[in-house]
């Protein structure tokens, strides 16, 4: 492993309630008042699967999370990075979710046969079009719709404030807006602080996000929480005045219990740094016990979180021989920084690694299913959630 002290690369402790950049402003509101609550040095873009001839160094940039304290809301204080990700296979696990979310929807009157529906996408997967063209809606691109799908999408827009207008102004009056979102109580509760990433502007608290909708003239009329990534939340939006009526009971105790959590407390979320530095420090002390026992580690999923779990660790390719990825857009690129491989899934097999580490642990159930050849080899899969946890084989 590289020294993770590196000048100008420390992953940084917010805690004392660092200032954001004087060019700042609050994303929803365009404020200026801000503190800085996790900072991950420099890291290269998220998005960055460089190919092997690629020139080095990657490009690398500040990747801070800034609290808006006159809005409640966690978000990214610059990306100067362009998106390039190659899209992802969608993982079984969000498949499952899906399927439920939409069951649920349905239930609730939302999801109705021969209405009209626009999605939102993102680069990540988690689509409901196959499950809603079962059930005889109609796709379109443009407004008025009666049912609007935002499966972790308004994150990726930089102008917070637009894009929830423009979710608004494209719902017809009696339609809902069902956005989905990895929720910040979540991240602080697991202490994923590799959920912060570039392209990701926001990280959204159910306070946060239904004050915000209330400022627009919507209103939170249904809640269901999820246990995919750790806590992912959909939130059930309509127009003020609708059919759909007031606020629901269910979203007022979410909104009671995230904010008895934190989430509208900046030194409670910058809690965050502390968990940065406990779990690298176990990812350092982990890599070296398998390096003194002369361990072959690999791992696998190359997604957004894994660049800079493995930037902030100091994980080099004398550390991890490769990252094996179901997406066959990103077999043959490498990792950013540190240009460690990603390979097939059959690949991995070949390798025959003693170690995997799994950077995605919603991914467990399905590739202990996919490759059992990894644990007949005599191998374990070791979870990073993000502190690192070895898993009993079968």
């Amino acid at each position: 492993m590289t020294d993770i002290a590196t000048p100008g690369s420390t992953p940084q402790s917010a805690a004392d309630g660092s200032l954001p950049d004087p060019a700042w402003r609050d994303r929803w509101n365009g404020s200026g008042e801000g503190v800085v609550v996790l900072d991950l040095g420099m890291q290269p873009p998220a998005d960055l699967f460089p190919a092997p001839s690629d020139a080095a160094p990657d490009p690398e940039h500040p990747l801070r999370m800034v609290f808006g304290t006159s809005s409640g809301l966690a978000q990214l204080e610059t990306d100067p990075t362009t998106p390039e990700e190659p899209r992802g296979v969608e993982p079984a696990a969000l498949v499952a979710q899906a399927e439920a979310a939409v069951d649920q929807a349905e239930a609730a009157g939302f999801v109705r046969r021969g209405t009209r529906v626009l999605e939102y996408p993102s680069p990540h997967g988690g689509s409901w079009v196959d499950q809603l063209a079962r059930r005889d809606m109609i796709e379109v691109t443009e407004g008025p719709a009666e049912l609007m799908v935002d499966i972790f999408g308004m994150m990726h827009d930089a102008d917070q404030r637009a894009a929830l207008v423009e979710r608004r102004d494209r719902l017809a009056d009696d339609g809902v807006l069902l956005m989905q979102y990895h929720t910040l109580a979540a991240i602080m509760r697991g202490g994923i602080w590799n959920a912060l990433r570039h392209g990701h502007f926001a990280y959204y608290s159910t306070p946060a996000l239904v004050r915000m909708a209330e400022e627009v003239g919507l209103t939170a009329v249904g809640v269901w929480e999820y246990p995919l990534y750790g806590g992912t939340i959909m939130l059930a939006l309509a127009k003020d005045g609708s059919r759909w009526g007031e606020q629901s009971p269910e979203v007022t105790a979410m909104v009671e219990r995230e904010t008895a959590e934190g989430v509208l407390d900046p030194s409670s979320v910058a809690g965050l740094g502390v968990a940065l530095r406990e779990s690298v420090a176990a990812i350092g002390e982990y890599l070296a016990d398998t390096t003194a026992r002369g361990l072959r580690v690999a791992g696998y999923g190359a997604a957004s979180r894994t660049s800079a779990l493995l930037r902030a660790s100091g994980i080099e390719a004398t550390d991890v021989v490769a990252v094996a990825d179901a997406s066959t857009a990103k077999h043959g690129r490498t990792m950013p920084g540190n240009r460690i491989p990603i390979v097939s899934p059959d690949d991995l097999v070949e390798l025959r690694p003693e170690r995997v580490l799994l950077f995605v642990p919603d991914l467990l159930d399905e590739v202990r299913r996919a490759l059992p050849q990894i644990e007949a080899n005599g191998g374990r899969w070791v979870v990073l959630d993000p502190m690192p946890r070895e898993v009993e084989p079968v």
